[in-house]
């Protein structure tokens, strides 16, 4: 009895002495771990996936690594508290302009999609969206439940009741993210604040379902918007099948608004609704 005691002792013994080691020669934290979690610390750690990151850690990973990320991928959350703003310029050693880095959210809908069939499921967005991805015409429409108004913290977005679309107030929007991460239909976009120009459809040629199609006033792809540029402030991006505006090279002239035969463009400050469908 008293030889197994013994022997569990220096069991033991043995044990704390290499933990003790291990301790001392292995690093408490993984290299640039501490300067990671400080950066993290300063995140809305809601893990919106609006910067184009899966969390808040992963986001301030590759801050810790690369400062200049932030001004290409903003969190708006983060540009709305001075106080974490002014911690983060100091850990990055950097200075951070939040106008030129200020974003707005935008709903890629105009609205004009007429219902195929009377839906009575469960009121949310979500819930329309799993039955033939949506009782409208157009299977990318906005279905008007509110499913982002409802995560909306400072009660930016309300329900257009006659087109039965979300409506962004874009000068209450503080773009934390959490609506273009809700949408269902991936409808709603954090742009820059001072983009000029946006495309009020979200379309795509690539995802077409049968039997299904635009509203009167999607997004054709007849390109004539990029020609009417004289700036080269439009691309077309032919994965989505859509065009993309460049809010620096944009003057706001707008020709390519003239020019889009749908009338699906429109300036963002204001966006105006389109005009109404012309009946034979």
């Amino acid at each position: 009895m008293v030889v197994t005691i013994a022997i569990l002792v220096a069991i033991g013994l043995i044990l704390g002495i290499m933990i003790h080691i291990v301790n001392v020669v292995v690093p408490q934290k993984v290299k640039g771990l501490e300067k990671i979690e400080k950066i993290s610390n300063l995140m809305p750690g809601v893990n919106c996936g609006a910067c184009g990151n899966p969390s808040c850690f992963a986001y301030a990973k590759i801050l810790s690594e690369d400062s200049s990320y932030l001004s290409k991928n903003p969190c708006g959350q983060v540009l709305n508290n001075e106080e974490n703003l002014a911690q983060l310029e100091d850990l990055l050693d950097i200075s951070i302009n939040t106008k030129e880095m200020s974003r707005k959210s935008v709903i890629h809908c105009n609205g004009n999609s007429e219902a195929i069939y009377d839906y009575s499921g469960v009121n949310t967005c979500k819930g329309a969206a799993q039955l033939l991805r949506g009782y409208k015409k157009c299977p990318h429409a906005c279905l008007g439940f509110g499913d982002c108004a409802q995560v909306c913290p400072v009660n930016c977005i309300t329900i257009d009741p006659e087109k039965k679309i979300a409506v962004i107030d874009k000068d209450a929007c503080i773009a934390c993210g959490l609506c273009p991460a809700e949408c269902p239909q991936n409808l709603i976009e954090l742009v820059p604040a001072q983009a000029k120009v946006v495309l009020l459809c979200n379309y795509q040629t690539l995802r077409d379902l049968p039997g299904r199609e635009k509203c009167d006033f999607g997004c054709i792809h007849c390109r004539k918007c990029l020609k009417a540029c004289e700036f080269d402030a439009i691309t077309f991006n032919a994965e989505r099948g859509i065009p993309i505006f460049d809010s620096v090279k944009c003057t706001r002239c707008g020709k390519c608004i003239e020019e889009c035969p749908p009338h699906c463009l429109a300036f963002f400050s204001g966006v105006k609704k389109a005009p109404e469908p012309v009946t034979a």
